[in-house]
This record gives structure tokens, C-alpha cells and sequence, in this order.
């Protein structure tokens, strides 16, 4: 399993749930990948992939191509330009 920035192996029981098998995942490994009410499952060359199905930044793309198509998608540098007296006296590089 893979989450976050470093590999965790660890081993759990094939659980009986009604006619079903089932894997419980401890709460840790759940916060850890982000999951919440719902997951998405592959398997790949027999190994099962889960991974949540919330894409957080799902969307950004199009919102980004709309601002540009509004002009809305301009640089606000011009306001980091404006200097105050402390940047003037008191900052230090």
C-alpha cells in the first residue's frame, strides 16, 4: 500500500460479511489516503489498487480555461510592486 510519501506493508484477515468477503482497514491508513464515504477499486496484474474517489482539484481546469476565456486570469504582481516603509527600513535580504 501506498499513501502520502512512504510505503506501509502490513498484513489483515479475509472477513466473512453475508455472502461477501470483506478487508477491514484501520483508521490511520483511512485518514492517511483521504478516503470517505466512497472508493474507487482496480485491480492491476492481480494487485488491488483503492483509492478515494474525491479528486480535490477536480474541475480546476475548466474553471481556469473560463477565467482566461473572461479575462479574469490576469497576474496581481502590480500589488506586490507597492512598498511600505518597512520594506523600505526595516527588511533586511
Amino acid at each position: 500500500m501506498s499513501c502520502g510519501n512512504y510505503s506501509v506493508i502490513m498484513k489483515t484477515k479475509v472477513v466473512r460479511i453475508g455472502n461477501s468477503r470483506g478487508i477491514r482497514l484501520p483508521k490511520p491508513i483511512i485518514e492517511q489516503c483521504g478516503f470517505e464515504d466512497e472508493v474507487e477499486m482496480e485491480v492491476h496484474s492481480r494487485k488491488l489498487v483503492i483509492r478515494s474517489s474525491s479528486r480535490p482539484r477536480e474541475g480546476w481546469a475548466r474553471a481556469f480555461a473560463g477565467m482566461g476565456e473572461c479575462g479574469d486570469d490576469e497576474l496581481l504582481d502590480g500589488v506586490a510592486e507597492a512598498r511600505t516603509e518597512w520594506d523600505e527600513e526595516e527588511w533586511e535580504w
